[in-house]
């Protein structure tokens, strides 16, 4: 029946071509989220409650409004999703004391009762599919959960099963190239993509959790607010360059495909 609901159309679809610079900035958005949350918790709840939430509505509702792709808002909004999403999977630890691994697996069914949704509603998963407002909004709630459940299993590994950040490291870039693997076996491609996507969420915040806490936490003490700032200047950098090139316009990269493939080809790099 939901398909028998009008819903806006757009000309092209509104989420980048996915190529190996997609994997690198959407990895970067991972650290600074997870950087970027702990580092504002420091500094003032209020301001990171404001910057995390709000952050988060004023960007999306600025891409949903919209009818084309570009990638500073579509960035922009993914940057606010990791932040907003850091703070959704810490707070039923932080607030009821259930282990991480009870998180990742609610927003596991979570992630699979939602992706269950949009296929019997629109007939495909596919990122390449995103062309109308309905679809657009299966795509951002399955993005948040995806940061959701990223976040709790890195703190699975890390804390839980007291791996640490290194370790996390090597167990998430390690898990990170299964999907691309199975892919070249003949796992359907947008399985692959999602799968990769969730894990891009654990291995960034593993790199930057390594990297700005203290030596006595297992990181190698940069602070949280000088990664956040690193971050977002290669952010920034990528971004722009992506703006100023339109390399990441869908369709850059293939000269055709069908519904599924370019998300496994977009895996290949």
């Amino acid at each position: 029946m939901s398909r028998l609901v009008p819903t806006r159309v757009f000309r092209a679809p509104k989420v980048p071509e996915v190529f190996l610079l997609f994997w690198v900035v959407k990895l970067l958005t991972t650290g600074i989220g997870e950087s970027g949350a702990d580092f504002l918790g420091t500094v003032s709840i209020p301001l990171a409650a404001l910057v995390g939430i709000g952050g988060f509505f004023v960007a999306l509702w600025l891409q949903l409004r919209s009818a084309t792709y570009h990638p500073v808002r579509y960035w922009v909004t993914v940057l606010s999703v990791a932040l907003f999403g850091t703070m959704i999977a810490d707070g039923p630890h932080v607030a009821l004391g259930t282990p991480y691994y009870v998180d990742s697996a609610i927003y596991f069914v979570l992630l699979c009762g939602l992706l269950t949704w949009w296929k019997r509603s629109e007939g495909t998963l596919s990122v390449h599919s995103i062309v109308t407002a309905r679809r657009e909004r299966f795509y951002w709630g399955t993005v948040l959960l995806t940061f959701g459940l990223g976040t709790a299993l890195g703190d699975t590994t890390a804390i839980n099963l007291g791996l640490g950040f290194g370790l996390s490291i090597v167990l998430f870039g390690v898990l990170i190239l299964v999907p691309l693997g199975l892919w070249r076996l003949g796992l359907n491609a947008t399985i692959a993509f999602w799968a990769s996507y969730v894990l891009t969420r654990p291995l960034g915040a593993s790199v930057a959790d390594w990297l700005g806490k203290p030596p006595s936490s297992g990181g190698l003490g940069w602070g949280d607010g000088t990664v956040t700032g690193l971050g977002l200047l290669l952010f920034a950098a990528l971004v722009a360059y992506l703006t100023v090139t339109h390399g990441d316009v869908e369709g850059a990269h293939a000269a055709s495909h069908d519904d599924e493939s370019p998300v496994g080809a977009s895996l290949a790099g």
